[in-house]
């Protein structure tokens, strides 16, 4: 009971889909490769890229801050003066 519970093991799939050309294709492919990097030859490189400006973080204000009474109170005594 038991057996019919446990997970069943997936088998590799055969490639019967790639034929004899395709399969010819990857081998010389793969010689050609190893044959390049015997030689000494690069992939072309990339032209550089200009660094991107860095954005500066937001610069924290220093402002002092009154309560609420006292900005009140200071309200009134401007515009009675």
């Amino acid at each position: 009971m038991l057996a019919n519970r446990m997970a069943k093991k997936k088998e590799p799939k055969e490639e019967a889909t790639d034929g004899v050309l395709a399969t010819v294709a990857k081998t010389i492919g793969a010689a050609a490769g190893t044959l390049a990097t015997a030689v000494g030859a690069t992939a072309p490189e990339k032209p550089a890229t200009p660094p991107k400006p860095k954005v500066p973080k937001l610069v924290k204000k220093n402002k002092s801050r009154l309560p609420r009474r006292q900005k009140k109170a200071a309200g009134k005594t401007s515009k009675l003066a």
